[in-house]
């Protein structure tokens, strides 16, 4: 008797079993949304309107939780959700540019890369800014960098990144632009957005380099005045920042955007890859994602895992060559 029909069967009734694993997957127990920065940042701020919206939603019914994991500018953090938590489908990461910059890096230590763990979805894109205290004596961009210029030591900068990361590349390449040597610019680094903003409104800097996310929400309370925006065309949708002047307006062209995104680890199942990536396509479906967005001054740029891999690996060439002539590639 031939096997063939035997065969057949099996193959017939592992189809059906399959697509049912892969359709009943879901969360048995807490979810944790991993934030490798400080309290208060941009990814931070990601990671808890995620949780928030995912449960009053009702998108996920298990409960979620957000864990700080700060140091290094993300590489303490992904470096640890890439090896110790490859197949925890039940984790997730939230991390932006500075990941793929300390990869790249000369002195970025960390050997993490979009091919170490998993592009679920890129969520939004932010533009970067420079501010000031609001009482500060710089006026305009022009006159912090011509102050720069003039005696680099006497102009200290601050930022949630290390030197090389996206914060300290959104004043360097302003720097770069007005003609100042790069390497005479005082730049201090904090474990994230909060921390240096703490530092600024203590009076231990002059300016800092950040994101519209992270800075609105003091620009609005009168506590900052930000000189410049990087987009390419003032933000005219946002009444907080309207009235910003971009960096190509005062004569700086320079346009840049920091990108978030969620990641996976590498060796989760596929059932799981899938089903939080089909979670966190509706998450940005929502209304309420789309105001949480507006409200925080970034701009939705969702990309599922494919596309957001590619993006990935674009801005990695990109930076790469930015890198190489600032000398400060590996």
């Amino acid at each position: 008797m031939s096997i063939l029909p035997a065969v057949l069967v099996a193959a017939t009734l592992a189809a059906p079993a399959a697509a049912a694993e892969e359709k009943a997957w879901a969360p048995r127990k807490q979810v944790t949304l991993l934030a490798p920065a400080g309290a208060g940042g941009g990814l931070d701020m990601v990671a808890r309107t995620m949780a928030k919206i995912f449960d009053a939603k009702k998108i996920v019914t298990q409960p979620i939780t957000v864990e700080n994991k700060p140091g290094g500018g993300q590489v303490t953090g992904t470096v640890f959700f890439a090896t110790q938590e490859a197949k925890n489908d039940h984790k997730l990461m939230i991390a932006s540019t500075p990941f793929i910059l300390n990869h790249i890096k000369k002195d970025g230590n960390s050997p993490i890369g979009p091919d170490q763990i998993y592009p679920l979805a890129l969520l939004q894109v932010d533009y970067g800014v420079i501010a000031v205290k609001e009482d500060s004596r710089y006026k305009s961009l022009k006159e912090l960098f011509d102050a720069v210029k003039a005696n680099p030591s006497s102009v200290q900068f601050v930022g949630g990144g290390a030197p090389g990361t996206w914060d300290h590349l959104n004043s360097v390449l302003l720097a770069r632009n007005a003609g100042v040597d790069l390497k005479a610019v005082k730049y201090n680094t904090y474990d994230g957005g909060g921390e240096a903003l703490t530092a600024l409104l203590g009076g231990h800097a002059d300016a800092m380099t950040s994101d519209v996310s992270s800075i609105k929400q003091y620009l609005q309370a009168g506590k900052v005045r930000v000189l410049g925006v990087s987009s390419a065309a003032r933000l005219g949708d946002d009444e907080i920042m309207k009235n910003i002047p971009t960096y190509k307006e005062q004569g700086y062209d320079v346009v840049t955007t920091n990108w978030r995104g969620v990641f996976l680890g590498k060796d989760v199942p596929p059932v799981a890859k899938k089903y939080w990536g089909d979670k966190v396509a509706e998450l940005v479906g929502t209304q309420e994602w789309k105001d949480e967005l507006k409200k925080q001054g970034v701009i939705y740029a969702y990309k599922d895992a494919k596309g957001f891999y590619d993006y990935i690996k674009a801005d990695q060439d990109m930076y790469t060559k930015i890198y190489q002539e600032m000398g400060i590639a590996k």
